[in-house]
């Protein structure tokens, strides 16, 4: 069944806005939002109704997109491309949205060739050159959330990012060997001394860690993880990892006229 949001953009991206009772209650809805200054958020709207215009949404389980839900997920997911444009999405159209998380089946081969089957809980996933999957209840949640730097959306857009170059790694597609050898070393230092306050707390009692523990899972989840307190809680992202705020605000722009 399809709503009223997606008759107003089938035509040119261009050509249609996104309702102004509808984005204003994506902003009460997500204060992050709310809080951008007036040019971006205007810039925001624009961009994410191109991102409507151009993406297919699908609800799973019987789930029905609804505007509301197309747009606060369209609004997310433009956030980390404000400034990059929508080309860094242009390797897939399909978003799919489950009323809950959901229940994956993995399959890994060890070093000695046995195979192990178990099952993952995931808020969200994303797919080489294939679609989104997404959790409307994380979704629902990310503005409540956002004081924890939790942002499913924009989670798993930063994978989509990161695999422009290949196989997820944590370094994003970048103009030169030297701007990924900075980009590495800091995020590295990074990501090292993370996990060592991740094992603290896990093994031996110590405090718990504002960031998700998840993003110690690897360097390509620890870009992710980082990237959604960067943009959902911005001052205490930059008192919690100093050295990574430069290193992002270059590659996204964040000092530049948006790309529209």
């Amino acid at each position: 069944m399809l709503d009223r949001l997606f008759t107003l953009f089938r035509g040119k991206p261009a050509e249609r806005e996104i309702p102004e009772a509808l984005w204003q209650a994506t902003l009460a809805d997500y204060p992050f939002l709310a809080q951008l200054p007036a040019t971006r958020r205007d810039a925001l709207r624009t961009l994410s109704g191109r991102f409507l215009a151009q993406k297919e949404f699908h609800g799973a389980q019987g789930m029905l997109i609804t505007d509301a839900i197309a747009i606060a997920i369209a609004a997310q997911a433009c956030l980390p491309v404000l400034e990059l444009g929508l080309d860094w999405y242009d390797d897939f159209v399909g978003i799919v949205v489950h009323p809950g998380q959901m229940l994956a089946r993995r399959e890994q081969v060890d070093e000695a060739g046995v195979v192990h089957r178990y099952s993952e809980v995931l808020a969200g996933e994303a797919m080489d050159g294939g679609p989104v999957t997404l959790s409307w209840q994380d979704v629902a949640s990310a503005g409540e959330l956002a004081g924890q730097g939790y942002n499913v959306v924009i989670h798993e857009f930063v994978h989509k990012i990161d695999m422009r170059d290949g196989t997820p790694d944590g370094c994003p597609p970048l103009p030169s060997r030297a701007a990924r050898q900075r980009w590495q070393g800091t995020m590295q230092a990074a990501y090292d001394g993370f996990r060592e306050k991740v094992t603290i707390a896990e093994r031996f009692g110590g405090e718990a860690t504002w960031l998700d523990p998840y993003g110690a899972t690897s360097p390509a989840e620890f870009f992710a993880v980082a990237c959604e307190a960067y943009f959902v809680n911005r001052p205490r992202f930059s008192d919690e990892f100093p050295a990574l705020t430069p290193l992002f605000d270059h590659f996204f722009k964040q000092n530049k006229p948006p790309a529209l």
